[in-house]
């Protein structure tokens, strides 16, 4: 009776471990996290952050936002091979779960009082491109919609005129309006 009591605890543990994300091997270094998804699983990375921003892609799957990273209340998630250096985002406003549908939720970000916009910003053929917007009280990527990594200040940036994407970066930008 012991053997059978035993051996039904141990199956029962071994499918927990399979039905929950687990807390992902996270490396902190400064203000940075090294966040990575073990053999293609959903991983949390505990942070105390209310964004996120990725400062550097280390695995050969896309870590596209949304789909294979963001942040929640959980913290922030990788998941489908995503690997990474991550960055709190700072100055955003709201806190919102950008990509999401709120943008942010803070004021100027299209949230409820805000007054954001949605705009695209498409580096064609790996040439820097300048897309004229008015930017408000700020800008930030929203969604990721290219395969090649989109990172601030490295493929994409902001200037008071506008956005300039290089490098095959392609997104979705809020331009806090």
């Amino acid at each position: 009776m012991k053997a059978i009591l035993g051996l039904a605890a141990m199956v029962a543990l071994g499918a927990a471990a399979f039905a929950a994300p687990h807390v992902a091997h996270a490396q902190r270094g400064g203000d940075t996290v090294n966040c990575y998804s073990d053999n293609g699983r959903r991983s949390y990375c505990r942070v105390p952050w209310r964004d996120a921003r990725l400062v550097r892609q280390d695995s050969k799957t896309d870590c596209i936002r949304g789909r294979t990273w963001d942040i929640d209340r959980g913290g922030l998630w990788v998941d489908d091979g995503c690997r990474g250096i991550f960055q709190e985002a700072r100055g955003w406003g709201g806190g919102g779960r950008p990509g999401w549908g709120d943008h942010g939720g803070g004021p100027g970000w299209g949230g409820p009082g805000g007054g954001g916009r949605i705009v695209s910003c498409d580096s064609n053929d790996n040439k820097r491109v300048f897309c004229r917007w008015p930017i408000g009280r700020g800008a930030r990527l929203v969604e990721q919609t290219s395969r090649n990594n989109c990172e601030e200040g490295y493929s994409y940036g902001f200037t008071r005129d506008g956005i300039w994407a290089d490098r095959g970066c392609r997104g979705k930008f809020d331009i806090g309006r």
